[in-house]
């Protein structure tokens, strides 16, 4: 899995090709697509919705093209089907995010799960875990929530 991790990012990103291990950023964003994609995935159902939030959000945050962003998921969605603990994602965000790093993405989490209008337990039970594992704090993780929500509702509001 790693060397198709390493193809991808050589392929579309432009690393050394003699380089050994992804750079942090390159890591970083691997573990960010793998947490937006758990958080997809809590409720055990794909919605197209949330795929599309999740390219957008992956899109947007790190500046890749729409095909950079297509690979992207679907390694990120193989190495989330592989793993059996947030461990290995949640380690990287604690290592090189700072605290408003971590913030943006939870909020990204957050909307998420508001993106098919329907927030599961299992959805809210993942992003609270890993809201725990990195260290976010209980008023930051509602502050988000109740921001996200509102967000979707303002949405839905103008496309009614």
């Amino acid at each position: 899995m790693l060397i198709k991790i390493k193809q991808f990012f050589k392929d579309n990103l432009e690393i050394n090709a003699a380089e050994n291990s992804l750079s942090d950023e390159q890591a970083i964003q691997f573990a960010c697509a793998a947490l937006l994609i758990e958080v997809s995935r809590a409720d055990f159902s794909l919605d197209d919705q949330e795929t599309r939030a999740i390219g957008a959000l992956i899109r947007d945050q790190f500046n890749l093209d729409p095909a950079a962003v297509e690979s992207l998921i679907e390694l990120a969605d193989e190495e989330v089907k592989q793993s059996h603990s947030l461990y290995q994602f949640t380690r990287l965000i604690n290592d090189f995010y700072t605290y408003e790093q971590k913030l943006q993405l939870m909020e990204a989490m957050w909307q998420v799960a508001f993106a098919d209008n329907n927030l599961d337990k299992y959805e809210e039970h993942l992003i609270r875990k890993v809201s725990e594992l990195i260290y976010v704090s209980h008023s930051d993780f509602i502050r988000l929530k109740v921001s996200a929500q509102a967000l979707k509702d303002n949405k839905n509001e103008v496309n009614e």
